[in-house]
């Protein structure tokens, strides 16, 4: 198997907003406590044997003078080889490799259609 998809974010003008809606539209349980304000959406709980179903994911606010949008990250071993290897193989970096929260490592390209995608290292 290849690289999974681990983690989907969706980023608005009004992070809170935004959060009201999806957690009344898919009833999804959304965590804001944290230094950045980014509303995490937990994994289903799937019956009594703990097991979990689909990708947790993230919902917040844009940075000032950007537009939102809607991407999902693919987990890599290393974010600047794939940051590369994107751009090689005829995308754009957007951004990274940058540390978050000093526990990740993520970095956005555009593929060539222009869609944003990205990587991260959860382990660095």
């Amino acid at each position: 198997m290849g690289n999974p998809v681990v983690h989907f974010e969706i980023l608005g003008k009004d992070a809170a907003k935004l959060r009201d809606y999806y957690s009344r539209l898919f009833g999804w349980k959304i965590d804001t406590d944290n230094q950045l304000d980014y509303g995490m959406v937990e994994r289903e709980t799937v019956e009594d044997d703990g097991e979990t179903a689909g990708i947790g994911g993230g919902i917040a606010a844009v940075p000032e003078g950007h537009e939102g949008m809607v991407t999902f990250y693919v987990g890599v071993d290393d974010v600047e080889q794939a940051l590369s290897q994107a751009e090689t193989l005829g995308g754009s970096r957007v951004m990274g490799p940058e540390k978050v929260m000093d526990q990740l490592e993520i970095g956005l390209f555009a593929d060539p259609e222009g869609h944003v995608i990205g990587v991260v290292n959860p382990g660095s």
